[in-house]
């Protein structure tokens, strides 16, 4: 009877391993790295990061954080829908001089969070 037990245990488990989802949503970004060049002190230092959703399912972004309080990113709230684009918009302060290169992370519910964006580049003194 032990065996008989052991055996629907075990087939019971297979079957439920082989029923098993396995999340393939990921998200697709235009691009990950921002080169600014060398720009002026206390210009726009704005750049956007355009986005897909490329599985099945929305997709959640729930937190995207930047690497140091120079640089400030807005996310959409709202969920992004199979096959829908949405934008991270990224400010980076332009009034420290010199070169920069920082890192964004986004974490969402995708299989492939987290995402490491980054900006770079160089501000010169404004002439």
């Amino acid at each position: 009877m032990k065996k008989v037990i052991y055996l629907f245990l075990i087939m019971c488990g297979f079957s439920v391993l082989s029923h098993a989802q396995t999340n393939t949503d990921s998200l697709v970004f235009d691009h990950i790295v921002y080169d600014y060049g060398t720009i002026s002190q206390g210009s726009d230092g704005a750049c956007q990061f355009t986005l897909t959703n490329n599985g099945d399912n929305p997709i959640i972004l729930s937190n995207v954080k930047a690497s140091c309080g120079c640089t400030i990113p807005t996310w959409p709230r709202t969920p992004i829908n199979p096959g829908e684009s949405a934008v991270i918009d990224v400010k980076y302060d332009t009034k420290r001089i010199g070169r920069f290169n920082k890192a964004i992370t986004v974490y969402s519910n995708a299989a492939n969070s987290p995402v490491v964006l980054r900006i770079m580049g160089s501000v010169e003194v404004a002439k």
